[in-house]
């Protein structure tokens, strides 16, 4: 088992990573490209001062919940703080990237991680149970919805399970190769699935230069969906 914990940590972890960047990279490109090359002259007069705003409303997106959703969008907003936090920052990663990358990067306590990663694991259920038992979200919702929130939880709850033995029921070297597996199974996911927007998100607001909406299109077509107290 020991080995096979080496080799996920080692030349597994290397791989899948690889491909994780080299595929958000690849996404990157081809946004970019189309912009300045397909796209370049609304690129000039695209309304900057307004996507710019626009982007930082809906990092924080407050004023966009929409009635009947807000429960959904507030936990799924705390969902993504866990998701960017823990694995980037928690000590026993920065190992991992300091190995690989070089890099030094501060971490966070273990109170604190311990907090975010319980907290995402209630959001992530949170989120399977408005899918399966609020019409209107599970009317939006694709089977491969399911499955992005499954692939999140699974390193989350091997995780937290691995790093508190008292609570954890299986054995450390388990739940150690479980945590690894399927956090590396999420990194060959992230480019090719809808959590390619944590690189995607910015290009995703600039829909005034994708698709030339007249000024409050936006706006209309959500009040036809939701309701007049929708905006975007």
């Amino acid at each position: 088992m020991d080995v096979w914990i080496q080799f996920a940590k080692g030349p597994l972890f290397a791989f899948t990573l690889l491909i994780m960047i080299l595929g958000l990279l690849r996404l990157i490109i081809i946004q970019v490209y189309t912009l300045v090359v397909r796209k370049g002259k609304r690129l000039r007069n695209a309304p900057w001062r307004k996507i710019l705003l626009d982007t930082i409303t809906w990092a924080l997106p407050y004023r966009h919940l929409i009635k009947g959703t807000r429960g959904f969008s507030t936990i799924s907003f705390f969902f993504h703080i866990g998701i960017l936090i823990v694995p980037v920052f928690l000590a026993d990663h920065i190992v991992l990237w300091e190995s690989l990358l070089g890099t030094n990067l501060p971490a966070i306590g273990q109170g604190l991680a311990d907090v975010l990663v319980l907290s995402t694991i209630g959001c992530v259920l949170g989120l399977i149970g408005y899918r399966m038992f609020i019409r209107r979200i599970r009317a939006m919702s694709r089977p491969m919805d399911y499955i992005i929130l499954v692939l999140v939880l699974a390193p989350f709850v091997s995780g937290y399970l691995a790093s508190h033995p008292a609570v954890n029921p299986f054995r450390w070297e388990v739940m150690m190769l479980i945590h690894l597996l399927s956090a590396e199974l999420l990194f060959i996911m992230i480019p090719f699935t809808k959590l390619a927007h944590i690189v995607l998100y910015f290009f995703d607001r600039i829909s005034a230069v994708h698709w030339q909406l007249r000024p409050g299109a936006g706006d209309q077509v959500a009040e036809a969906l939701f309701g007049k107290e929708a905006r975007v």
